[in-house]
């Protein structure tokens, strides 16, 4: 899901997202081990095992998820009660789609809710949702998306990560920079008791930030879902109960 180099149920999975379960690191499956590496440098053999291994990527293969970051999702709607029938809902970085097939599910949009999703990546067609091809991160995006909006939403969705460089700092800060971004668009368009959710990485989200985000949220918690790697520095910055943007104001 790209940035600017690329844009509970509290009762399961089952009902809300399609899986009989979205915390499938318990369960058992056959491991996959390649024959031969001919072809494959010794890291790209490495990733494509990884890949055949990840009980995420086999279920999301045979669900029709896009990505292995629906379940994501799917455990941070468990964890906090986000999306739910009827809903508006943004999706930032919304390639390949894992995510915005999730949101469609949940609302039951086109019919109840609407989904609105983003990404400079172009996105395969997810029934019931509208995907524009563009960079979040150009001035005119956010009007962009305003416009096709039928009013305030419910939920503002971020998984926009940028191309890494390796440089810890310099990374640690474009991973902010979008995360910043999308809190802005935020406050703009959510109604009130609205709820945020965007991927931060080791370090959480800026103290400045998240000070602001408790000013315009009632509860911000940081999150890891289990279908987060183990090895990857990613968790997710989740505020609920927007307080609405006057009152937002009035409290800075």
């Amino acid at each position: 899901m790209a940035g600017r180099g690329g844009s509970g149920s509290r009762g399961g999975g089952a009902g809300r997202g399609g899986a009989t379960r979205s915390d499938l690191g318990g369960q058992r499956h056959k491991t996959v081990k390649l024959r031969s590496a001919r072809g494959r440098t010794n890291s790209s053999q490495r990733w494509l095992e990884r890949q055949l291994n990840d009980p995420y990527v086999v279920e999301s293969k045979r669900l029709g998820y896009r990505s292995r970051a629906a379940f994501k999702l799917l455990q941070l709607d468990e964890k906090f009660g986000l999306l739910k029938p009827g809903q508006r809902i943004v999706d930032l970085g919304a390639a390949p789609g894992g995510w915005t097939q999730i949101a469609v599910k949940v609302t039951k949009a086109p019919d109840r809710g609407q989904v609105l999703g983003i990404d400079l990546l172009p996105v395969e067609p997810i029934p019931g949702s509208d995907i524009l091809l563009g960079d979040f991160m150009d001035p005119d995006a956010p009007d962009l998306l305003k416009a096709r909006l039928g009013g305030p939403v419910d939920v503002v969705l971020s998984d926009m990560a940028a191309a890494t460089t390796g440089h810890t700092p310099t990374d640690h800060l474009r991973i902010v920079g979008l995360c910043e971004a999308a809190f802005e668009f935020a406050l703009e368009v959510l109604a009130p008791g609205g709820s945020f959710v965007a991927k931060v990485f080791q370090g959480g989200s800026e103290g400045e930030l998240l000070v602001r985000m408790k000013r315009a949220f009632k509860v911000v918690r940081h999150a890891k879902p289990a279908a987060s790697r183990a090895e990857s520095a990613e968790s997710y910055v989740v505020a609920t109960g927007f307080r609405g943007l006057s009152d937002s104001a009035s409290e800075e």
